[in-house]
């Protein structure tokens, strides 16, 4: 029988209908089915209202970092993510720079950038001018969309005008600079934007296109430092000292090489997006606008990307720690707002202001670096992450309780981290001896 992916009416048929459809239609075992089910204590038609065509949820492990002390207060960090190894990597790193009195870290104001592009203007150079010289009016006629947002100190303060080359020709393009205070931005930019395109036509004599705001938010940056002490880092085969250079000379390998800076960077977001995940912001922007920023700054120096992160050594030897990331999150608005374990998460976490929450954002991004750094330049990665993934394949396996420490002790002993090899040593153990 030929089946058809169209299906009229979809998302008009319950949560419970579609579950049925898609159960037939990939003949879904009962045991297969259970996991679209919801947990308790999950309403699902809140998530029915989240986005369409809901069938049921995928639940990512939730851990928390601790040891992490940043500006001179305490946090433990929620991290929602699959990956072994990234949350005891964060919390190790954070108990390397506590020793040092932990991290440190600052935000820029929350100015997001709101993009009008503008296409078959007769003199690009004049309009510029033009627009610019409307600045004032521009504003206020933008800021009158929001007067709550204005209220609390944000809306729109500033515009730039560039003049961008395409393939479909000269470009005029204008940035509405928005304060979004505790909000991620995105409906408060692009109501702005909307409202400012016909002026902006009507200046440059122009065909405007889009109206969208930007993930490149180069206005709303995060920054953080931290001192890693040589004494911390020695290891039984390694002086701190030698260790700290073997950092260095790591980082100067994503500094010179892309293939390598691209898995340098992943590093990075490994702690950042699995903190956005857990408070409920949007994932894919911080990504986005991460990797991004990373191409965007180097061009200034000839290269292709650079690391999102720096290291440096100070005089007394110990290695340093940077980090510079756009932050474009919120704490209103959003899933944020509605998902209850983004809500019991960012309560957890404590931050009061999407600025702080940007801080720790960097703060984890710098220490899920280093860590991995450190690992690499030392045991090398697969230690740490290879035992950890070993107890996920005894698991998989079919492993019982009481049998999964002895599967991962044969699989880490043997060096066969595979999961046919768990297979056959869960059911040697089954067999016992002879």
């Amino acid at each position: 029988m030929t089946r058809s992916s169209e299906v009229p009416g979809f998302y008009r048929r319950s949560i419970a209908e579609r579950r049925a459809f898609v159960r037939e239609w990939a003949g879904l075992t009962d045991d297969e089915a259970k996991a679209y089910e919801f947990p308790p204590g999950v309403d699902p038609a809140l998530f029915d209202r989240m986005i369409e065509n809901v069938i049921g949820v995928m639940p990512l492990p939730l851990g928390v970092a601790t040891n992490f002390r940043i500006n001179g207060r305490d946090y433990l960090v929620p991290m929602a993510i699959e990956e072994p190894s990234v949350v005891a990597a964060a919390s190790n790193a954070a108990k390397v720079a506590r020793a040092a009195g932990g991290f440190s870290a600052q935000t820029t104001a929350p100015v997001m950038i709101g993009q009008v592009q503008v296409l078959d203007v007769p003199d690009p150079a004049a309009s510029r001018l033009r627009i610019l010289e409307h600045r004032d009016e521009l504003l206020a006629q933008a800021n009158a969309k929001d007067p709550v947002l204005v209220k609390f100190g944000g809306g729109a303060k500033d515009l730039e005008v560039r003049l961008v080359s395409s393939p479909r020709g000269p470009m005029v393009v204008v940035h509405l600079l928005v304060d979004a205070r505790d909000a991620g931005g995105m409906n408060a930019v692009n109501t702005m934007c909307e409202a400012l395109a016909p002026e902006f036509a009507r200046l440059t004599g122009g065909r405007v296109v889009l109206r969208i705001i930007s993930n490149l938010a180069v206005h709303r940056l995060a920054r953080a430092h931290a001192v890693f002490p040589a004494a911390q880092l020695k290891t039984e085969r390694a002086t701190g000292a030698e260790v700290v250079e073997a950092i260095l000379d790591a980082y100067a390998f994503a500094v010179a090489d892309p293939f390598r800076c691209a898995t340098h960077n992943k590093g990075i977001m490994n702690g950042i997006s699995s903190v956005v995940i857990a408070t409920g912001n949007d994932f894919r922007a911080i990504e986005s606008g991460a990797h991004t920023y990373a191409a965007w700054t180097a061009a200034g120096t000839g290269a292709v990307v650079r690391p999102l992160t720096t290291y440096e050594k100070d005089r007394d030897g110990n290695l340093v720690g940077t980090i510079e990331i756009p932050a474009p999150v919120g704490l209103i608005g959003g899933a944020t707002a509605v998902h209850p374990t983004a809500k019991a998460n960012v309560k957890l976490l404590g931050v009061t202001s999407a600025r702080e929450l940007g801080e720790v954002l960097a703060v984890v991004g710098l220490a899920q670096n280093f860590a991995a750094l450190r690992a690499l330049a030392t045991e090398g990665i697969q230690r740490g992450h290879m035992e950890l993934h070993a107890r996920n394949l005894a698991t998989s396996a079919g492993a019982r309780p009481d049998e999964v420490d002895r599967v991962v002790e044969r699989l880490i002993r043997d060096h066969q981290i595979r999961f046919d090899r768990a297979k056959e040593i869960v059911e040697e153990l089954r067999r016992g001896p002879g």
